[in-house]
C-alpha cells in the first residue's frame, strides 16, 4: 500500500500515545490530534488535587513527548463531527474555527467523562477529577476551604467548612480521601491559629457494600482500616439522595436520610464515555453499551468499520476495565494492526489483554495492590506503586521532580507520625530536685 496512509488519533491519553508511539517505524503519516496540548497522567490528578504534585509533572506537553518522532503531527483541535463514508473529520480549532481532517485509518481514544446517575445537577454543586482544570479548582476549594474556616467564628459554620464529602469509593475515591485525611492531621498541623485542620472530617461515600470493589475483600479492609487511622470516615451502602451549594444528602439501606452540611463536595462517582463516543455511534451505527462505550470487534476495530479503532477507556470489549494499562495495550495492538495493513503482512493475533495488576494509594506511606494471586498492603504496596507510577511518567525531568516531591511528603509524614506517637507516649517520671540541695 501507499507510504502516504494517513492515521488519525483522536485523544493523547496514554491509548492514544502508546498507539503514536507503536507507529514509529510504519509508513504512515500520523496526526494526534487533542483538546488540550498536553499529555494526561490522569492517575495522578487527586496529588495536584491536595498540592503534593505540579501540573507539569503529570501533564507534559504531547509535542515534547513525542518531538522525537518524525512521523508525528500534533494538534490541537476538538472533533465535532464524522464523515464516516468520506473518511472525514470536522474539527473545531482553538480560534473556534473549523477544518476537515482526512484519514485512512482512524483510531479514537478519547477516555471517558463523569456520570451523574439521571441526576446531572450534581455537577453544579461537586467538584471533579477529570482534568487539570478539575484538579486545580479542588485544589483551591480544598485550600480555601480550611481558609473560610480560620476566618469563621460561627462554629456550625466552621464544621462546614471542614467537612469534605467524597461520592465514589474506589481508586479515585479512596486516593483523594487518604490525601485529604493526610493533608489535615499532618501537612497543616500548626499552620492555623483559630481552626484546627486536625478536625476537619472527611467522609466518603458510596452505595456498595464496601470501598474498591474491583480488590480483594481482605485488601479492601486494609484501605478501610488504613483511611480509618487518618480519621476518614467510611459510609458505604449509603446513595447520594441530592446535593445543594453548602450540603449533601445522603440516603441508607433501611431508605432513612441525612443532611450533612459540607462546603466541599467532590464527585468520584461514575463514568459515562466521552462525547465523541456518541459521535461515532451515530455516524457509523455502532453499538454501545450501557457507559456509552463502543462495542469493538477482536482486533479493536468497529464492526462494519476496520479502518476505525476503538481502544482504552472507551471500548467495550470482554469487561475490560477502565485502566491506564488497558488504554496502553490496545492503544499498541491498533497500531500494530494498521502498520501490519501498510506493510502487506497477516494481522496480528486478536487483542488480548495482559492483567500486570491494580493498585490504589491510600495515604503518602501505604497503598493496596493485587498482581494475579498475590495480594500486598501497607508501605510494601506503597513502593511497588511507587515504582509502577513511576515507569509510566513521560520524560527525565517529569521522573526527578515527581521523586524529589514524593520524597518531601514521605519525610514529612514520617515525622509527624513520629511526633504523634512521641505526644501520645507516656512520659517517664523523674525526680524533681529537692529545693534544699
Amino acid at each position: 500500500m501507499s507510504p502516504q496512509q494517513r492515521v488519525v488519533i483522536v485523544g493523547s491519553g496514554f491509548g492514544g500515545l502508546f498507539a503514536a508511539k507503536a507507529l514509529r517505524r510504519a509508513p504512515v503519516a500520523v496526526t494526534l490530534l487533542d483538546r488540550t496540548n498536553h499529555h494526561l497522567f490522569q492517575p495522578l490528578l487527586y496529588q495536584v488535587a491536595t498540592g503534593i504534585l505540579s501540573t507539569g509533572e503529570i501533564a507534559p506537553p504531547t509535542r515534547e513527548v513525542l518531538r522525537g518522532q518524525r512521523n508525528v503531527t500534533v494538534v490541537q483541535a476538538e472533533v465535532v463531527a464524522l464523515d464516516a463514508a468520506q473518511r472525514s473529520l470536522d474539527v473545531r480549532l482553538p480560534d473556534g474555527t473549523r477544518r476537515a481532517v482526512p484519514y485512512d485509518h482512524l483510531i479514537v481514544a478519547c477516555g471517558m467523562s463523569s456520570s451523574y446517575f439521571g441526576s446531572p445537577h450534581f455537577a453544579d454543586f461537586t467538584l471533579g477529577m477529570k482534568s487539570i482544570d478539575d484538579a486545580l479548582a479542588l485544589r483551591a476549594a480544598i485550600l480555601g476551604a480550611f481558609e473560610m474556616a480560620e476566618w469563621e467564628d460561627d462554629p456550625a459554620r466552621r464544621e462546614a467548612w471542614l467537612t469534605f464529602a467524597i461520592v465514589g469509593a474506589g481508586p479515585t475515591g479512596v486516593e483523594l480521601a487518604g490525601q485529604i485525611g493526610e493533608l489535615s492531621r499532618h501537612s497543616l498541623r500548626g499552620e492555623f491559629r483559630n481552626a484546627d485542620p486536625a478536625r476537619a472530617r472527611v467522609l466518603l461515600f458510596d452505595a456498595g457494600p464496601r470501598i474498591l470493589p474491583t480488590f480483594p475483600e481482605r485488601l479492601s479492609e486494609r484501605a478501610a482500616a488504613a483511611l480509618g487511622r487518618l480519621g476518614v470516615e467510611i459510609h458505604v451502602d449509603t446513595a447520594v439522595a441530592d446535593i445543594d451549594e453548602r450540603s449533601i444528602t445522603v440516603r441508607g439501606v433501611d431508605g432513612a436520610q441525612r443532611r450533612i452540611a459540607a462546603m466541599t463536595r467532590i464527585w468520584a462517582a461514575g463514568v459515562t464515555a466521552a462525547p465523541l463516543a456518541g459521535i461515532v455511534a451515530a455516524a457509523t451505527g455502532a453499538p454501545t453499551d450501557r457507559a456509552g462505550r463502543l462495542a469493538v470487534a477482536d482486533d479493536c476495530s468497529l464492526p462494519g468499520h476496520p479502518e476505525i479503532f476503538v481502544v482504552g477507556d472507551t471500548m467495550a470489549l470482554a469487561g475490560l476495565p477502565g485502566l491506564a494499562e488497558v488504554a496502553m495495550q490496545s492503544g499498541r495492538h491498533a497500531s500494530r494492526v494498521i502498520a501490519a495493513r501498510v506493510a502487506g503482512r497477516s494481522q496480528p493475533r486478536p487483542f488480548r489483554y495482559r492483567d500486570l495488576g491494580t493498585m490504589a494509594a491510600v495515604s503518602r506511606t501505604s497503598a493496596v495492590a493485587t498482581f494475579g494471586r498475590i495480594n500486598i498492603s501497607g508501605r510494601i504496596a506503597w513502593l511497588a506503586w511507587l515504582v509502577v507510577h513511576l515507569a509510566f511518567l513521560t520524560g527525565f525531568k517529569n521522573r526527578f521532580t515527581t521523586v524529589v516531591h514524593w520524597a518531601i511528603a514521605f519525610i514529612g509524614t514520617a515525622r509527624q507520625e513520629r511526633a504523634t506517637i512521641a505526644a501520645l507516649s507516656p512520659r517517664p517520671v523523674t525526680a524533681e530536685p529537692d529545693e534544699g540541695a
